[in-house]
C-alpha cells in the first residue's frame, strides 16, 4: 500500500500566482507549464493548461507552441493534448552531471529505509520558496509512504522547515509571514512553531508529529555544501504509530550524523 508522505500543493493557486507577480512572464509561463505538465498523470489540453495557470488561452497556446518547437513538450494531434518531450531529459542530464547530491546521499537513504522501515528523501533546499526531491529510497514495508524525485513542497512545512527555519539566517518577520500560508492537517500556531524550531536547532534534527499529515512522523536533518544556510536535508517520513518514541529519537540522530558526513563530503572537509 502507498500513500504520498507530502500532500500536493494546489496547482492552480501557486503557479498562477508566481506567473502573475513575476517580472519575466514569458519566461515563467513556460516553467509554470513545464511544471503543470510535470505533476499531470495524463496529457492536458489547452483550456486546462491556461485554466490552471490563470493564463487567456490565445497566450497559452503561444507558449506551448514555443515549448514544443524547443523539444520540451509534445503535441499529440488527435487527442489535441500536451505532455513533457524527452527534450527535458537534456536539461536534467546536465544538472545530474554536475550536481554530487543524489549520489553521494542515495547509498546513505537506502540504508535509514532499511534499517527504520521508512521512506528517506534527499531534498534540495531553494530558499524560503520550495524544497525539491532530488533523491527517493523506500523501505521493503507494507505500507509505504512515497514520493517522486522532483516534486516540490513549501519550503517551511514539516520537519524540514523547522531545519531550515533554526538553521538558516532568516527574519522572525519573513518567517512568520511564510508560515501564515502553509497547509497542515493539525496546525500548530506560530509561538508553538518557534519552540519547536528552537528544540530543532539544540538538538540537530526536526521533528514533525502529525502536525503536517495526520498519523505521519516526519523527521529531517540539515545538510550544508557552503558556508552559511543549509543546502539540503535528509527527510526521513514514517506511519506514527509504527514509530515508538526510542525510534524516533534515534532515527533523528541516524539523520543527523549521516547529514553531517555528507556535508563533509559536499565541501570536500
Amino acid at each position: 500500500m502507498t500513500k504520498p508522505p507530502y500532500k500536493t500543493p494546489t496547482v492552480d493557486r501557486a503557479l498562477a500566482a508566481t506567473v502573475k507577480e513575476s517580472k519575466a512572464p514569458a519566461i515563467s509561463r513556460a516553467a509554470a507549464a513545464l511544471r503543470l505538465l510535470g505533476k499531470s498523470d495524463v496529457p492536458l489540453g489547452l483550456q486546462a493548461i491556461a485554466r490552471e495557470l490563470g493564463l487567456v488561452p490565445s497566450t497559452c497556446l503561444y507558449v506551448l507552441r514555443a515549448l514544443v518547437v524547443e523539444e520540451l513538450v509534445s503535441f499529440d494531434a488527435d487527442t489535441k493534448r500536451y505532455a513533457l518531450e524527452a527534450g527535458i531529459l537534456t536539461l536534467a542530464r546536465q544538472w545530474l552531471r554536475r550536481n554530487q547530491f543524489p549520489d553521494l546521499a542515495q547509498p546513505v537513504l537506502d540504508r535509514i529505509a532499511e534499517t527504520f522501515g521508512v521512506t528517506v528523501l534527499g531534498v534540495q533546499i531553494v530558499g524560503l520558496d520550495h524544497i525539491i526531491a532530488v533523491a527517493v529510497s523506500r523501505s521493503g514495508a507494507t505500507i509505504q509512504l512515497s514520493t517522486q524525485v522532483g516534486s516540490r513542497f513549501p519550503a517551511l512545512i514539516s520537519a524540514t522547515g523547522r531545519c531550515i527555519a533554526a538553521f538558516g539566517d532568516y527574519p522572525e518577520a519573513e518567517l512568520e509571514a511564510r508560515f501564515r500560508t502553509l497547509r497542515w492537517d493539525e496546525p500548530p500556531t506560530f509561538e508553538t512553531w518557534k519552540r519547536q524550531v528552537a528544540e530543532t536547532k539544540a538538538q540537530g534534527f526536526g521533528v514533525d508529529e502529525s502536525s503536517y499529515i495526520s498519523g505521519v512522523t516526519v523527521v529531517a536533518a540539515p545538510v550544508w555544501k557552503g558556508g552559511g544556510n543549509p543546502s539540503h536535508a535528509l527527510v526521513a517520513i514514517g506511519i506514527s504509530s509504527a514509530l515508538k518514541p526510542g525510534n524516533v529519537a534515534a532515527l533523528g540522530e541516524a539523520l543527523q550524523s549521516r547529514a553531517r558526513e555528507l556535508s563533509g563530503n559536499l565541501t570536500g572537509a
